[in-house]
């Protein structure tokens, strides 16, 4: 390989082994039949599709496997395959192309036909392929396609006849594709864990701009933040919607009746919302404009709005939909209403229930909540179970000498429960591969491997934008597997003579005794059952090998799930609970949990086993292999690693949702198992009710019509189901924190106080953490001295102060800067921050003292008011618009309730009554009836509607920030406090505060600090613009950096914490310290991710706790740390709302 620069030819060899091969076939045919499910509502019955193909291919491979360049995290000092130097290698396979040219390609289903036009052109050239031996890697490859003009053809034929065989007078057909789709070209992106994404293809002689450019594409495979509006865009082309409509009535003509009516109603809201100018939700707002576009949709002109505006009054005001009247309205106006009665019958009552109110959850107190592995009840199963403390003490002791065997062995069998960090530093606080017993570093080390895999897979799985994903996880889940079967078949013999495994305490503490409908199911577990014996016919059925037994032809999953199995399983339960319960209550023992002897733990198996759940192919035969080898797996363990499994499918976590681990479970026992014979599928009813022993899988043909059970919810049984999952897997998750998380404290330790606050301890303050220097004890004198010194500054400061208000009355026209009385007290003030900081270095908890306390939110007062008076002054943002915005409100609110309290009766006479202004109802007994909309009216602004009925309206014009040339410094001051403050009281204390008059800006200059941001639940992520100025401006000018975690909507605490954890990373590669910025949301995520990071590896508690950086303070803003009832009420609401739509 060489390169030509002054004629000169410059050669090198490139490192590793690399060949070609050029292949092509000048004939092919290919005939595949694959079984499709039934499908009644589109007349297709269970069969075969038949796929025949045939013409031409060829193409060339090129592959270059050299050594991996091995870049090693400095943080962490690991690195992919640097554990594994002989896997260090990777693949290149960049140059590899393929083209097939097809002479024919038809594919049958039924009475339906697909065929491909002749001459079609499908190429494949790979642009970018680097993978390791593992298969992972990235794929940039691109695909182009050309019909020749031509489009696909769809054909049917009566029902039960079929297309080959039928003239051609009696077939229909039609062309599937419009022009712009028969010809083109786009790049097919893979990712490392199987994710497909479409971007704009490499070579673009072909590639087309428009309607149906490659981000058409992505927004079917992989969407994105535009993928809706271009969807809607199709939606909107008329010529698109008619192909569309024209296929789907070969397909089904009721649901092309269907298709039309929702597409016209489609094109007729565009036009409506283009002649209104709405081009976006917000323009739908306030409620009479949602009337008006209302009526307009339903009958073209705006007769219905004083009939729709109530019902969207009453659902605003959170009263539920009026039903019948929403009923009535769509009888008048829907010409297909009778036709569709019920449905819309059940639609609205429906969104009724959606909108209506609901009795929230009572608040409760709980004064005593330790974790569940600090409990005694689930202490006694941990046994010779190592806590994470127990853990990296053993570590971290005699780090000269090998670690013993015992222990080795000990962090080992842990490893699989471990998170990945741990595991992480592991491996990092041992690197010698002599501290080690070799089968447990080996077995260490694959976890690790495998644990990254598997958190690769854990928020990137299900639909089409994860369609290979399966056979990149059947790559290493083959092999872990067997691992694990392997180890578990050696340690048959030695558990069978173990002690018996104790799924539940025995012993119950008073504080959690277990319900009735528990401890009776706890009986059944272990109540004898009648064996089950299979026929003759059933033994002969499946092959001639008469001496082997039924459970030889079986897999662990099916051996389990056997009617046989399960009896005698229960039998043996049963002997060995009775020998068991005898043998504790003489000795006073309890079980160890068996933790098993599967590389994979319990996460990782649910992570896996919900990939496959949620897969697009679940028809595949590499899905359904992948999920039968999770399924022998989990039979392959003890049964708490079962339950263990399943709790964790609820919610990442394992934290538990039932809503989540419901729908699971009714995918689960739906498990496609087409691809096995019928003797090897495997009933997964029986394998459930073998894991959960004295529970009932409900069987969803007893709640369809005609069952036992057809009045009964089948979702509600299920749900129930994983209700007692969960509550089963509580000793799971007490060993899961035993292993995972280590305790500084404990609920019933003092709480650590300022040293001022416990001068007559022992040692001067409470060390919170002796590893920390900035938190040691310092002598008393020294503190006390500092503390005197403050508090003087501080009446100095105070005292001058009052002299510089009095002189700032006298000359209103002067700025601060200008009076000496201010400038001398500033500089005071300044004096008496530098000494409140002299305190906090010699005690960091002196702030809890009510003299710093008052002094400090004196100051954050005082800032929070000079930050928005700089910003007014300077005309930044909205702010002045917002301001003069919070002052109307304050003055509508105050008149309103005047007006209220002076009129007898209430606001308008009325009361709780009817507002005979505009029919609003004002609930009796509410704390400000009527005020609030009297406010409504006296807020509307004139492009809003009329304005409301009281005389002071005209304080709605009001626009005191807008207009500062006449405003002195002190005017502005006293609208700011009067517009961010509520209570008179607390006014007036502001107004009399020097702090807050004398406007003293923190010192000029740049500032070591990070922020890390976590926004609420509705967020972009690190791509949001949340606070995005405000940001912006305060690394210009001091200099701080901002770091936003890639947070999502409405996603766990669990992702939302590994998110921010990711950002504080970031924040610690800087060296420099940093503050936690929550919003709403944000705030317990974030307080979610700094305890796990407390309790974390050493590395991760380090990121907190460094000496010069590490977390140093929290801001939270309009906090939602100590949660809400939307969440608990929205469940009950969402699992009302799909047993509505069950029954429907």
């Amino acid at each position: 390989i060489g390169d030509e620069e002054d004629d000169d030819l410059l050669l090198y060899v490139q490192e590793g082994v690399k060949f070609c091969v050029d292949f092509a076939a000048s004939s092919f045919s290919m005939e595949n039949a694959t079984n499709v499910h039934e499908f009644p509502e589109l007349d297709i019955e269970r069969s075969l599709m038949n796929v025949l193909l045939s013409g031409t291919f060829g193409g060339r491979i090129v592959t270059h496997l050299r050594p991996q360049t091995i870049q090693v995290d400095p943080s962490t000092g690991m690195a992919p395959n640097l554990l594994n130097p002989l896997e260090a290698y990777e693949i290149d396979f960049t140059g590899s192309n393929a083209s097939l040219k097809l002479k024919e390609g038809s594919a049958m289903l039924g009475h339906r036909r697909v065929i491909c036009p002749t001459e079609t052109i499908v190429e494949l050239k790979i642009v970018e392929s680097l993978v390791d031996m593992s298969f992972e890697g990235r794929t940039d490859c691109e695909v182009s396609w050309d019909f020749n003009g031509s489009s696909p053809i769809l054909q049917t034929v009566e029902v039960g006849k079929c297309p080959i065989d039928t003239s051609h007078e009696n077939r229909k057909q039609v062309e599937l594709l419009i022009y712009e789709l028969r010809q083109g070209r786009l790049n097919l992106q893979v990712s490392p864990v199987g994710g497909l994404s479409i971007k704009k293809a490499a070579t673009t002689r072909e590639d087309r701009e428009g309607l149906y450019d490659w981000r058409f594409f992505n927004a079917l495979v992989a969407p994105d933040d535009d993928s809706a509006s271009k969807i809607l865009d199709v939606i909107h082309d008329k010529r698109s919607m008619k192909r569309l409509l024209a296929v789907l009535n070969l397909i089904n003509k009721d649901l092309e009746r269907l298709a039309r009516y929702v597409v016209t109603r489609a094109w007729r809201a565009k036009d409506i919302f283009d002649k209104e100018g709405v081009t976006d939700p917000g323009k739908l707002i306030p409620g009479h404009r949602m009337a008006r576009l209302a009526s307009l949709f339903l009958c073209g002109d705006t007769s219905q709005v004083d009939e729709i505006l109530p019902i969207i009054q009453r659902v605003v005001a959170g009263n539920g939909l009026d039903v019948g009247k929403t009923k009535d309205l769509l009888r008048k106006n829907m010409e297909t209403y009778d036709e569709w009665a019920p449905e819309f019958d059940r639609l609205t009552r429906w969104i009724d229930t959606a909108v209506s109110p609901m009795d929230a959850q009572k608040p409760y107190i709980e004064h005593h909540c330790p974790p569940l592995s600090e409990l005694p009840l689930y202490q006694a199963y941990f046994g010779s179970i190592p806590s994470a403390r127990d853990i990296y003490d053993r570590l971290m002791d005699k780090q000269q000498l090998p670690l013993d065997a015992k222990v080795s062995s000990m962090i080992a069998s842990c490893a699989p429960y471990m998170t990945l960090p741990q595991i992480e530093f592991v491996l990092t606080a041992r690197r010698r591969p002599s501290d080690w017993v070799p089968d447990d570093l080996r077995r260490i080390r694959y976890v690790y491997s495998i644990k990254g895999k598997v958190q690769d897979i854990s928020e990137s799985y299900g639909g089409l934008s994860f369609l290979p994903q399966s056979f990149f996880v059947s790559i290493f889940l083959g092999e872990a597997t067997r691992a694990s079967l392997r180890a578990s078949r050696r340690n048959d013999d030695a558990a069978a003579m173990g002690p018996a495994e104790a799924p539940w305490p025995a012993n119950e503490s008073p504080g959690r005794r277990a319900s009735t409908l528990t401890r009776l199911r706890r009986r059944r577990v272990y109540a004898p059952q009648p064996s089950y014996l299979p026929s003759d016919s059933e033994r002969g059925q499946y092959g001639s090998a008469g001496h082997l037994t039924d459970e030889e032809f079986l897999s662990p999953a099916g051996r389990v799930a056997s009617q046989n199995n399960i009896a005698r399983r229960a039998r043996k339960n049963y002997r060995s609970s009775i020998a068991s319960e005898a043998s504790d209550a003489g000795e006073g023992r309890t079980n160890t949990y068996d933790l098993g002897d599967s590389l994979l733990g319990p996460q990782d198996v649910a992570i896996l086993l919900q990939a496959g759940l949620t897969s697009s192919m679940k028809g595949s035969t590499v899905v359904q292999l992948n999920q039968r080898m999770l399924l022998d797996l989990m039979a392959s363990q003890p049964r708490s690693f079962a339950v263990a499994v399943l709790a964790e499918i609820g919610t990442p976590g394992g934290h538990g949702s039932s809503r989540g681990l419901c729908s699971a479970l009714m995918a689960l026992l739906e498990l496609d198992q087409s691809s096995f014979t019928k003797f090897h599928r495997i009933d997964m009813h029986s394998l459930l009710e073998s894991w959960l022993p004295g529970l009932k899988i409900p069987v969803r043909e007893d709640y369809l019509a005609g069952g036992r059970w057809a009045r009964q919810s089948y979702y509600d049984s299920l749900f129930g189901v994983a209700q007692s999952i969960l509550e089963d897997a509580e000793i799971y998750s007490a060993v899961k924190g035993h292993i995972q998380r280590v305790r500084h404290h404990v609920e019933t330790d003092p709480i650590p106080l300022a040293k001022e606050l416990n001068a007559h301890a022992d040692s001067v303050g409470i060390d919170i953490d002796s590893s920390n220097p900035d938190l040691q004890a310092r002598p008393a004198d020294k503190l006390t001295q500092a503390i005197d010194y403050a508090k003087e500054r501080i009446a100095a400061a105070d005292n001058q102060g009052k002299f510089a208000v009095a002189d700032m009355f006298k000359s209103p026209n002067s700025s601060v800067a200008d009076l000496e009385s201010c400038v001398a007290a500033t500089e005071l003030y300044r004096a008496a921050f530098d000494a409140c900081a002299e305190v906090l270095k010699v005690d960091k908890l002196a702030f809890q003292a009510k003299w710093l306390k008052d002094f400090f939110r004196r100051n954050y007062d005082a800032l929070m008011i000079k930050s928005v008076y700089d910003n007014i002054v300077n005309d930044v943002d909205n702010v002045r618009e917002w301001m003069d915005a919070l002052r109307r409100g304050d003055i509508v609110l105050r008149k309103a309730s005047e007006t209220q309290n002076n009129l007898p009766g209430g606001l308008f006479g009325l009361g709780g009554e009817l507002n005979e202004i505009d029919g609003h109802q004002t609930p009796p007994g509410s704390p400000f009836p009527g005020v609030v909309k009297v406010a409504e009216n006296i807020l509307r602004s004139p492009f809003q509607g009329p304005p409301g009925p009281l005389e002071h309206a005209k304080a709605a014009e009001d626009t005191f920030f807008e207009k500062l040339e006449d405003r002195t410094e002190q005017e502005i001051i006293d609208a700011i406090i009067d517009a961010l403050f509520f209570v008179e009281e607390e006014r007036e204390v502001l107004r009399n505060d020097p702090l807050n008059r004398l406007l003293i800006p923190n010192p000029p200059g740049e500032y070591d600090f990070t922020i890390v941001c976590a926004f609420g639940v509705i967020t972009e992520g690190e791509k949001g613009a949340e606070l995005g100025a405000a940001l912006h401006r305060l690394q210009k000018e001091r200099g701080v950096t901002a770091i936003r975690s890639d947070t999502g909507t409405a996603r766990s605490f669990e992702y939302n914490a590994g998110k921010i954890e990711d950002a504080i990373e970031q924040a610690d590669k800087l060296g420099k310290p940093f503050g936690l910025l929550g919003y709403s949301q944000g705030c317990a995520n974030a307080l979610m991710a700094e305890s796990l990071l407390l309790s974390g590896s050493p590395r991760q508690q380090k990121m907190l706790m460094s000496h010069g950086k590490g977390l140093v303070c929290r801001q939270m803003l309009f906090s939602a740390a100590n949660g809400s009832m939307h969440g608990p009420s929205s469940d009950v609401k969402v699992q009302r709302l799909i047993t509505m739509a069950e029954a429907g």
